[in-house]
């Protein structure tokens, strides 16, 4: 019986999927082989001897420890585009709230309560919240990957132009994007020819803060961001001061923090992006399946720390090992068995699976003694 731990309230459609003859699934077990996590922070947690694996139900792995887990042996897995829709249906969302002081306007319309002649009111009142189209305006993406790409789609059948930048971008999403949205060389390219702004890329050591004062000053005098991806992309104290000096019209965040609330125009959103019950649901099931085939199979799929590693099995019995991408440790494994062999590279971190009809428990053993093997599992 594998044990599965939950951090945070997942989908029931997910968690069924385990079999109750195989797995214990519940918020508290004893030394758990898996845990599935949504946004609970991990970065201070000790990991038992027995955790092979979490999974996070969602694209974001800013909560989990990667490196410490990957040394550790334990594959981290995601989610990727399971919620994509529900984030380009708030995108699209975010383009009228730039673009309109809707929010504002709403607010001041509850002021109007137990007042005479609420219509009259309006009529005279309404003019201040007024604001522009987006029709015939061009929206820069940087980013074309899942929300990206959808969103980018979307965009253009409402009557914008559509720019992106995605030096990353793989052939299979490509050929997901509509051939009217125009592919561009560079950030600057987009920063330059924008009129709105949506960015969707992860906080890495080199996108943290490049939204900051010299992006800025390449952009369109007025320009309307929106960030539906990381808070910590954009640099708070630059951005004030573009939005106090106009140089930003309005800024559409889903990652409101101390700096960015109550902030004239700034639009903080409550992290709403994948709150819908349809992206919890295909979160949690996306997410349960990539736990049951590793835990069963040993295969890696959507991992975010290990290499893709998805292998028929044609033998008996499956030797997984977690090591160091290190020259000659994947010869030093293989040298231990007969059989069928996969090794697959990713950065620092390698993946080997033996397929064997027979081995030996010395061999596991003297496996698991090489320098740079960070977990053995026997399937």
């Amino acid at each position: 019986m594998k044990n599965i731990q939950l951090l945070n309230k997942i989908a029931p459609c997910g968690t069924d999927l385990f079999d109750k003859a195989k797995y214990n699934v519940a918020e508290t077990v004893d030394n758990p082989d898996a845990i599935m996590v949504r946004s609970a922070v991990m970065h201070e947690m000790e990991f038992g001897k027995n955790l092979k694996a979490i999974a996070r139900a969602g694209a974001g792995v800013n909560n989990i420890p990667l490196d410490r887990c990957a040394e550790e042996g334990i594959v981290v897995f995601n989610t990727p585009g399971a919620n994509a829709n529900a984030v380009k249906e708030l995108a699209i969302a975010a383009l009228m709230l730039a673009s309109r002081d809707i929010v504002g306007g709403i607010e001041w319309a509850k002021t109007l309560k137990g007042t005479e002649n609420v219509a009259k009111q309006v009529e005279k009142g309404k003019s201040k919240f007024g604001g522009v189209e987006i029709m015939g305006k061009t929206l820069g993406i940087i980013g074309l990957g899942a929300i990206g790409g959808m969103l980018a789609n979307a965009a253009e059948s409402l009557g914008m132009r559509v720019i992106g930048c995605d030096p990353y971008l793989s052939v299979d999403a490509a050929w997901h994007i509509n051939a009217g949205v125009e592919r561009v060389a560079t950030f600057e390219d987009v920063f330059k020819m924008s009129d709105y702004i949506s960015v969707h890329v992860p906080a890495t050591a080199e996108t943290k803060g490049f939204l900051n004062t010299k992006a800025f000053s390449m952009m369109k005098d007025g320009v309307r961001i929106i960030n539906l991806a990381r808070a910590d992309l954009v640099n708070t104290d630059d951005l004030k001061a573009a939005l106090e000096s106009g140089k930003i019209a309005s800024y559409v965040t889903d990652f409101p923090t101390e700096e960015t609330v109550d902030v004239k125009g700034i639009v903080a959103i409550p992290h709403l992006g994948a709150s819908t019950e349809e992206a919890e649901d295909n979160c949690a099931v996306m997410a349960a399946k990539e736990l049951i085939d590793y835990l069963e199979n040993g295969n890696i799929k959507n991992s975010v720390n290990y290499p893709m590693a998805v292998v028929p099995r044609n033998h008996k019995n499956r030797i997984c090992v977690l090591h160091a991408n290190a020259e000659g440790l994947a010869s030093k494994i293989t040298s231990l068995y007969s059989g069928d062999f996969t090794t697959k590279t990713r950065g620092n971190y390698a993946y080997t699976i033996v397929d064997t009809d027979n081995f030996s428990g010395d061999a596991v053993a003297n496996t698991q003694a090489l320098e740079g093997v960070y977990r053995v599992n026997v399937i």
